[in-house]
């Protein structure tokens, strides 16, 4: 992986509007983005997922990631980690594949932004927690606090929260070394 691109991770909750985010800051600071590879994932899928479905994405993530670094233009915009597969195999199994804990503290991203939960609900076939979105919030809070992450809490609707993003990106920039 390139050691010079910046790697902004955009994470949260359910519906919070992760995706369109991403593509909204790949837009803005010409470069491109690395969409959540669980999405496609289990759109394909006709049964539950299981144990093996969370390591399936977390390496398609990971692969995904790779594949798409080289074409970033200094900055590399991530549709999610794979701190998701972590958060959700604890949620549904009870705990995280040991493949996925290994490589938390050695895949940082530089800076984070956790997407609040102020936005409206929206339905989707693959969302199923509309009534822990606050649950989930502290969740995102302590992995990222967990990872002594660099993070900011994008609020704000519409237009609002994009520009939050692009000041809390701007900000960040200029104030690194």
């Amino acid at each position: 992986m390139d050691n010079n691109i910046i790697k902004i991770a955009v994470v949260g909750p359910e519906s919070t509007g992760k995706s369109t985010m991403a593509a909204y800051l790949a837009e803005h600071y010409h470069t491109i983005w690395v969409p959540e590879f669980a999405r496609e994932y289990c759109e394909n899928l006709d049964r539950e997922y299981t144990w093996q479905d969370e390591l399936n994405m977390f390496y398609g993530q990971l692969e995904l990631e790779e594949k798409l670094t080289p074409q970033a233009n200094k900055l590399l915009i991530c549709d999610t980690t794979f701190i998701t597969i972590k958060i959700w195999s604890d949620h549904l199994f009870g705990r995280s594949p040991q493949e996925v804990l290994d490589k938390l503290a050695g895949h940082p991203y530089d800076l984070y932004l956790l997407l609040d939960i102020d936005m409206p609900w929206q339905d989707d076939p693959l969302r199923d927690f509309p009534h822990l979105r606050e649950h989930f919030m502290q969740v995102w809070h302590r992995e990222l606090q967990a990872l002594n992450a660099d993070y900011k809490v994008i609020s704000g609707l519409g237009a609002e929260r994009y520009a939050n993003a692009v000041t809390a990106i701007d900000t960040w920039l200029q104030n690194r070394g």
